[in-house]
Protein backbone atom coordinates (compact mmCIF):
# COMPACT_ATOMS: atom_id res chain seq x y z
CA UNK A 1 0.00 0.00 0.00
CA UNK A 2 2.92 2.43 0.73
CA UNK A 3 4.99 1.63 -2.38
CA UNK A 4 2.75 3.50 -4.87
CA UNK A 5 2.61 6.50 -2.53
CA UNK A 6 6.45 6.58 -2.28
CA UNK A 7 6.72 6.36 -6.07
CA UNK A 8 4.28 9.27 -6.47
CA UNK A 9 6.22 11.33 -3.91
CA UNK A 10 9.45 10.71 -5.84
CA UNK A 11 7.90 11.79 -9.15
CA UNK A 12 6.45 14.92 -7.56
CA UNK A 13 9.87 15.81 -6.15
CA UNK A 14 11.49 15.40 -9.55
CA UNK A 15 8.79 17.59 -11.15
CA UNK A 16 9.32 20.25 -8.49
CA UNK A 17 13.10 20.16 -9.08
CA UNK A 18 12.57 20.47 -12.84
CA UNK A 19 10.25 23.43 -12.32
CA UNK A 20 12.80 25.11 -10.03
CA UNK A 21 15.56 24.49 -12.59
CA UNK A 22 13.45 25.91 -15.43
CA UNK A 23 12.47 28.96 -13.36
CA UNK A 24 16.15 29.50 -12.42
CA UNK A 25 17.21 29.35 -16.06
CA UNK A 26 14.42 31.71 -17.08
CA UNK A 27 15.29 34.10 -14.26
CA UNK A 28 18.97 34.07 -15.23
CA UNK A 29 18.08 34.65 -18.89
CA UNK A 30 15.71 37.47 -17.98
CA UNK A 31 18.38 39.07 -15.78
CA UNK A 32 20.97 38.83 -18.56
CA UNK A 33 18.58 40.33 -21.10
CA UNK A 34 17.64 43.09 -18.67
CA UNK A 35 21.30 43.98 -18.18
CA UNK A 36 21.80 43.93 -21.96
CA UNK A 37 18.82 46.21 -22.51
CA UNK A 38 20.06 48.61 -19.83
CA UNK A 39 23.52 48.67 -21.42
CA UNK A 40 22.02 49.15 -24.88
CA UNK A 41 19.87 52.03 -23.67
CA UNK A 42 22.91 53.57 -21.98
CA UNK A 43 24.96 53.24 -25.21
CA UNK A 44 22.18 54.83 -27.26
CA UNK A 45 21.94 57.69 -24.79
CA UNK A 46 25.71 58.26 -24.83
CA UNK A 47 25.91 58.03 -28.63
CA UNK A 48 23.07 60.51 -28.97
CA UNK A 49 24.79 62.88 -26.57
CA UNK A 50 28.08 62.61 -28.50
CA UNK A 51 26.15 63.26 -31.73
CA UNK A 52 24.59 66.43 -30.37
CA UNK A 53 27.94 67.63 -29.09
CA UNK A 54 29.29 67.22 -32.65
CA UNK A 55 26.28 69.09 -34.04
CA UNK A 56 26.96 71.84 -31.52
CA UNK A 57 30.53 72.13 -32.82
CA UNK A 58 29.13 72.38 -36.36
CA UNK A 59 26.78 75.19 -35.33
CA UNK A 60 29.66 77.01 -33.64
CA UNK A 61 31.83 76.69 -36.76
CA UNK A 62 28.99 77.89 -38.98
CA UNK A 63 28.48 80.93 -36.77
CA UNK A 64 32.23 81.65 -36.71
CA UNK A 65 32.43 81.54 -40.50
CA UNK A 66 29.43 83.82 -40.77
CA UNK A 67 31.13 86.38 -38.53
CA UNK A 68 34.41 86.00 -40.43
CA UNK A 69 32.79 86.76 -43.77
CA UNK A 70 30.81 89.67 -42.40
CA UNK A 71 33.97 91.33 -41.08
CA UNK A 72 36.64 90.18 -43.55
CA UNK A 73 35.45 88.32 -46.63
CA UNK A 74 37.97 89.75 -49.09
CA UNK A 75 41.03 87.94 -47.79
CA UNK A 76 41.06 84.53 -46.10
CA UNK A 77 44.42 83.33 -44.78
CA UNK A 78 45.74 80.63 -42.47
CA UNK A 79 46.62 82.99 -39.60
CA UNK A 80 42.98 83.83 -38.91
CA UNK A 81 41.15 82.23 -35.93
CA UNK A 82 39.19 79.76 -38.10
CA UNK A 83 42.41 77.81 -38.74
CA UNK A 84 43.00 77.04 -35.07
CA UNK A 85 42.06 73.59 -33.80
CA UNK A 86 39.08 73.79 -31.47
CA UNK A 87 39.25 71.72 -28.27
CA UNK A 88 36.51 71.95 -25.66
CA UNK A 89 36.51 69.73 -22.55
CA UNK A 90 33.17 68.59 -21.18
CA UNK A 91 32.18 66.42 -18.24
CA UNK A 92 32.73 62.82 -19.27
CA UNK A 93 34.46 63.65 -22.54
CA UNK A 94 35.30 66.47 -24.92
CA UNK A 95 34.99 67.95 -28.41
CA UNK A 96 37.72 68.35 -31.03
CA UNK A 97 37.13 70.24 -34.26
CA UNK A 98 39.28 71.52 -37.12
CA UNK A 99 38.25 73.66 -40.09
CA UNK A 100 40.14 73.07 -43.33
CA UNK A 101 39.99 75.17 -46.47
CA UNK A 102 38.70 72.97 -49.30
CA UNK A 103 40.34 75.36 -51.73
CA UNK A 104 43.83 74.64 -50.46
CA UNK A 105 43.81 71.24 -52.17
CA UNK A 106 43.32 69.87 -55.70
CA UNK A 107 39.59 69.37 -56.35
CA UNK A 108 39.27 66.09 -58.26
CA UNK A 109 35.81 67.08 -59.47
CA UNK A 110 37.49 69.91 -61.40
CA UNK A 111 38.34 67.30 -64.03
CA UNK A 112 34.62 66.72 -64.68
CA UNK A 113 31.68 68.85 -65.83
CA UNK A 114 33.19 69.27 -69.28
CA UNK A 115 31.56 70.30 -72.51
CA UNK A 116 33.16 70.94 -75.87
CA UNK A 117 33.22 74.37 -77.47
CA UNK A 118 30.55 74.87 -80.12
CA UNK A 119 28.76 77.62 -82.05
CA UNK A 120 25.59 76.98 -80.09
CA UNK A 121 24.94 77.46 -76.42
CA UNK A 122 26.76 74.84 -74.34
CA UNK A 123 24.85 72.66 -71.93
CA UNK A 124 25.91 73.43 -68.36
CA UNK A 125 26.95 70.65 -66.00
CA UNK A 126 25.22 69.84 -62.74
CA UNK A 127 27.10 72.67 -61.02
CA UNK A 128 28.71 75.63 -62.80
CA UNK A 129 32.44 76.29 -62.75
CA UNK A 130 33.05 79.94 -61.92
CA UNK A 131 36.49 79.82 -63.54
CA UNK A 132 34.90 79.84 -66.99
CA UNK A 133 33.02 82.89 -68.35
CA UNK A 134 30.35 80.69 -69.91
CA UNK A 135 29.67 78.94 -66.63
CA UNK A 136 30.94 75.55 -67.84
CA UNK A 137 34.30 73.85 -68.04
CA UNK A 138 35.10 73.94 -71.74
CA UNK A 139 37.29 71.32 -73.34
CA UNK A 140 40.36 73.55 -73.77
CA UNK A 141 40.37 74.46 -70.10
CA UNK A 142 39.86 70.83 -69.08
CA UNK A 143 43.01 69.94 -71.01
CA UNK A 144 44.97 72.44 -68.92
CA UNK A 145 43.48 71.11 -65.70
CA UNK A 146 44.38 67.53 -66.63
CA UNK A 147 47.92 68.70 -67.39
CA UNK A 148 48.09 70.17 -63.87
CA UNK A 149 46.94 66.81 -62.45
CA UNK A 150 49.68 65.06 -64.43
CA UNK A 151 52.22 67.48 -62.99
CA UNK A 152 50.95 66.73 -59.48
CA UNK A 153 51.47 62.99 -59.95
CA UNK A 154 54.99 63.58 -61.25
CA UNK A 155 55.87 65.81 -58.29
CA UNK A 156 54.58 63.51 -55.54
CA UNK A 157 56.55 60.54 -56.91
CA UNK A 158 59.12 60.93 -59.67
CA UNK A 159 59.28 57.14 -60.05
CA UNK A 160 55.73 56.82 -61.40
CA UNK A 161 56.10 55.76 -65.07
CA UNK A 162 54.66 58.27 -67.54
CA UNK A 163 52.54 55.48 -69.06
CA UNK A 164 50.86 54.88 -65.67
CA UNK A 165 50.17 58.59 -65.33
CA UNK A 166 48.54 58.64 -68.77
CA UNK A 167 46.33 55.69 -67.81
CA UNK A 168 45.21 57.29 -64.55
CA UNK A 169 44.49 60.77 -65.92
CA UNK A 170 42.47 59.36 -68.86
CA UNK A 171 40.62 56.91 -66.58
CA UNK A 172 39.87 59.65 -64.05
CA UNK A 173 38.44 61.89 -66.77
CA UNK A 174 36.31 58.95 -67.99
CA UNK A 175 35.14 58.29 -64.43
CA UNK A 176 33.88 61.86 -64.09
CA UNK A 177 32.42 62.54 -67.53
CA UNK A 178 28.83 61.80 -68.52
CA UNK A 179 29.45 59.56 -71.53
CA UNK A 180 30.50 55.91 -71.86
CA UNK A 181 33.16 56.49 -74.50
CA UNK A 182 36.64 55.67 -73.20
CA UNK A 183 39.61 57.92 -73.91
CA UNK A 184 42.79 56.58 -75.51
CA UNK A 185 44.12 55.02 -72.29
CA UNK A 186 41.01 55.49 -70.19
CA UNK A 187 38.43 53.08 -68.82
CA UNK A 188 34.65 52.81 -68.82
CA UNK A 189 32.16 50.16 -67.68
CA UNK A 190 33.64 47.35 -69.79
CA UNK A 191 36.94 47.62 -67.87
CA UNK A 192 35.38 47.61 -64.40
CA UNK A 193 32.74 44.98 -65.17
CA UNK A 194 35.45 42.49 -66.19
CA UNK A 195 37.09 42.52 -62.75
CA UNK A 196 36.77 39.82 -60.07
CA UNK A 197 34.41 42.05 -58.09
CA UNK A 198 32.71 44.05 -60.87
CA UNK A 199 31.34 47.57 -60.60
CA UNK A 200 30.57 50.44 -62.96
CA UNK A 201 32.15 53.80 -63.66
CA UNK A 202 30.43 56.67 -61.82
CA UNK A 203 30.13 58.93 -64.89
CA UNK A 204 29.45 61.68 -62.41
CA UNK A 205 31.16 63.85 -59.82
CA UNK A 206 32.95 62.11 -56.96
CA UNK A 207 31.31 62.05 -53.54
CA UNK A 208 34.53 61.55 -51.55
CA UNK A 209 38.20 61.67 -52.48
CA UNK A 210 38.68 58.02 -51.42
CA UNK A 211 36.59 57.11 -54.47
CA UNK A 212 39.75 57.52 -56.55
CA UNK A 213 40.81 54.09 -55.24
CA UNK A 214 38.29 52.60 -57.69
CA UNK A 215 39.69 54.37 -60.73
CA UNK A 216 41.74 52.34 -63.19
CA UNK A 217 45.48 53.02 -62.94
CA UNK A 218 45.68 53.96 -59.25
CA UNK A 219 48.44 52.24 -57.25
CA UNK A 220 48.57 51.69 -53.51
CA UNK A 221 52.26 52.62 -53.14
CA UNK A 222 51.63 56.29 -53.94
CA UNK A 223 47.92 56.55 -53.15
CA UNK A 224 48.43 58.04 -49.67
CA UNK A 225 50.69 60.79 -51.03
CA UNK A 226 48.03 61.72 -53.56
CA UNK A 227 45.17 61.67 -51.02
CA UNK A 228 47.09 64.18 -48.86
CA UNK A 229 46.93 66.75 -51.68
CA UNK A 230 43.51 66.19 -53.26
CA UNK A 231 39.94 66.76 -52.11
CA UNK A 232 36.39 66.74 -53.46
CA UNK A 233 33.99 69.68 -53.50
CA UNK A 234 30.53 68.04 -53.74
CA UNK A 235 28.87 68.37 -57.15
CA UNK A 236 31.18 71.20 -58.15
CA UNK A 237 34.03 71.39 -60.70
CA UNK A 238 35.38 74.55 -59.04
CA UNK A 239 39.10 74.92 -59.64
CA UNK A 240 40.25 77.85 -57.54
CA UNK A 241 43.11 77.62 -55.08
CA UNK A 242 43.39 80.06 -52.19
CA UNK A 243 47.11 80.85 -52.29
CA UNK A 244 46.90 82.17 -48.71
CA UNK A 245 45.90 78.81 -47.19
CA UNK A 246 48.23 76.46 -49.07
CA UNK A 247 51.02 75.44 -46.70
CA UNK A 248 54.65 74.95 -47.67
CA UNK A 249 54.15 71.21 -47.06
CA UNK A 250 51.47 71.26 -49.79
CA UNK A 251 53.46 73.45 -52.16
CA UNK A 252 53.21 70.61 -54.71
CA UNK A 253 49.76 71.95 -55.61
CA UNK A 254 51.09 75.39 -56.59
CA UNK A 255 53.99 73.76 -58.43
CA UNK A 256 51.66 71.48 -60.39
CA UNK A 257 49.29 74.29 -61.38
CA UNK A 258 51.99 76.74 -62.46
CA UNK A 259 54.88 74.61 -63.68
CA UNK A 260 57.25 75.87 -60.98
CA UNK A 261 59.69 73.56 -59.26
CA UNK A 262 58.81 72.48 -55.74
CA UNK A 263 61.48 74.76 -54.24
CA UNK A 264 60.21 77.73 -56.23
CA UNK A 265 56.62 77.05 -55.15
CA UNK A 266 57.69 76.89 -51.50
CA UNK A 267 59.53 80.18 -51.94
CA UNK A 268 56.38 81.84 -53.31
CA UNK A 269 54.30 80.56 -50.40
CA UNK A 270 56.83 81.73 -47.81
CA UNK A 271 56.83 85.23 -49.36
CA UNK A 272 53.13 85.83 -48.66
CA UNK A 273 53.80 87.01 -45.11
CA UNK A 274 51.72 86.50 -41.99
CA UNK A 275 48.54 88.05 -43.40
CA UNK A 276 48.86 86.49 -46.86
CA UNK A 277 48.54 88.18 -50.23
CA UNK A 278 46.01 91.02 -50.19
CA UNK A 279 45.13 90.55 -53.86
CA UNK A 280 45.59 87.83 -56.46
CA UNK A 281 47.71 90.31 -58.41
CA UNK A 282 50.25 90.30 -55.57
CA UNK A 283 50.66 86.55 -55.99
CA UNK A 284 50.86 86.78 -59.79
CA UNK A 285 53.47 89.53 -59.51
CA UNK A 286 55.91 87.53 -57.41
CA UNK A 287 59.24 87.03 -59.14
CA UNK A 288 58.74 83.30 -59.70
CA UNK A 289 55.19 83.54 -61.06
CA UNK A 290 55.84 86.63 -63.17
CA UNK A 291 58.61 84.78 -65.02
CA UNK A 292 56.04 82.26 -66.27
CA UNK A 293 53.71 82.63 -69.23
CA UNK A 294 50.44 81.63 -67.60
CA UNK A 295 47.28 81.73 -69.69
CA UNK A 296 44.26 83.75 -68.58
CA UNK A 297 42.55 80.47 -67.63
CA UNK A 298 45.50 79.49 -65.44
CA UNK A 299 45.60 82.91 -63.74
CA UNK A 300 41.90 82.46 -62.90
CA UNK A 301 42.77 79.32 -60.93
CA UNK A 302 44.14 81.38 -58.05
CA UNK A 303 42.35 83.46 -55.42
CA UNK A 304 42.83 84.97 -51.95
CA UNK A 305 39.43 84.02 -50.58
CA UNK A 306 37.51 80.79 -50.11
CA UNK A 307 33.95 79.61 -50.65
CA UNK A 308 34.22 76.04 -49.31
CA UNK A 309 35.41 74.64 -45.98
CA UNK A 310 35.30 71.20 -44.41
CA UNK A 311 34.92 70.72 -40.66
CA UNK A 312 36.36 67.60 -39.02
CA UNK A 313 34.66 66.95 -35.68
CA UNK A 314 35.18 64.31 -33.02
CA UNK A 315 33.02 64.22 -29.90
CA UNK A 316 33.47 61.87 -26.95
CA UNK A 317 31.04 61.25 -24.09
CA UNK A 318 31.80 58.51 -21.57
CA UNK A 319 32.37 55.40 -23.72
CA UNK A 320 30.82 56.81 -26.90
CA UNK A 321 32.78 58.47 -29.70
CA UNK A 322 31.20 60.22 -32.67
CA UNK A 323 33.07 61.55 -35.71
CA UNK A 324 31.62 63.77 -38.42
CA UNK A 325 32.74 65.74 -41.46
CA UNK A 326 30.75 68.78 -42.57
CA UNK A 327 31.21 70.71 -45.81
CA UNK A 328 30.26 74.39 -45.73
CA UNK A 329 29.60 76.60 -48.73
CA UNK A 330 29.64 80.40 -48.57
CA UNK A 331 27.44 81.89 -51.28
CA UNK A 332 27.58 85.34 -52.87
CA UNK A 333 25.28 86.71 -50.15
CA UNK A 334 27.77 85.63 -47.46
CA UNK A 335 25.39 82.93 -46.22
CA UNK A 336 27.07 79.84 -44.77
CA UNK A 337 25.27 76.64 -45.80
CA UNK A 338 25.86 72.98 -44.96
CA UNK A 339 26.01 71.07 -48.24
CA UNK A 340 27.19 67.68 -46.97
CA UNK A 341 27.62 65.68 -43.75
CA UNK A 342 29.53 62.46 -43.43
CA UNK A 343 29.53 60.43 -40.25
CA UNK A 344 32.99 58.87 -40.27
CA UNK A 345 36.69 59.47 -39.79
CA UNK A 346 38.55 62.29 -38.12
Amino acid sequence: MNRPQKKQTGVALIIVLLIVAIVSVLATEMGTRLQLQIKRASNIKENNQAYWYAMGAEQFAQKSLLELYKTNSDVIHSEQPWNQEFTFPIEGGGIQAQLIDLQSCFNLNALGGVTTKSTGSPTPPASPAPASPSGVVVKDELTQRIAAFENLLTIIDADIPSYNIEILKDSLADWLDKDSQARALGAEDNEYESRQFPYMAANNFMVHKSEIRLVNGIEVKWLDKLLDLVCVIPNNPLFKINVNTVSEENASIIAAMTGLSLDQAQSVISSKGKDGFEKVADFLNTTEIKALTLTDEQKAWFDVTTSHFILHTKAKFNNATFAMQTVFEIDSGKNVKVIRREFSGF
